[in-house]
């Protein structure tokens, strides 16, 4: 799991690549810092490339969510395969995000 994070006209956009799995969520935690920083933004999560998420990867969604609110920015999720939107579906997150 990799995520590279990109700055372009205010907008802060973080592409993930891989298996967001229980494994791959520890060093995603401390790699979301810089969106977390920048959570008075608009943030973009481009899952493109995101092959799965688990329920660790979904909780720090949340949490990236959860900061974004509390200083004034927001979270847009773009570019979901089925299998990824269908998870954020089951568990009820799909209605938490704005998707792309």
């Amino acid at each position: 799991m990799t995520l590279d994070i990109k700055e372009s006209n205010g907008t802060i956009t973080g592409i993930l690549n891989g298996r967001l799995d229980t494994a791959a969520s520890a060093q995603f935690s401390r790699d979301i810092q810089p969106l977390l920083d920048n959570a008075d933004k608009h943030i973009v999560l481009d899952c493109n490339a995101l092959e799965f998420i688990s329920s660790s990867g979904l909780r720090l969604f949340l949490s990236l969510r959860k900061q974004s609110i509390a200083k004034g920015g927001n979270v847009t999720i773009k570019g979901v395969s089925p299998e990824v939107k269908q998870v954020f579906t089951i568990t009820g997150f799909y209605s938490l995000f704005s998707f792309e």
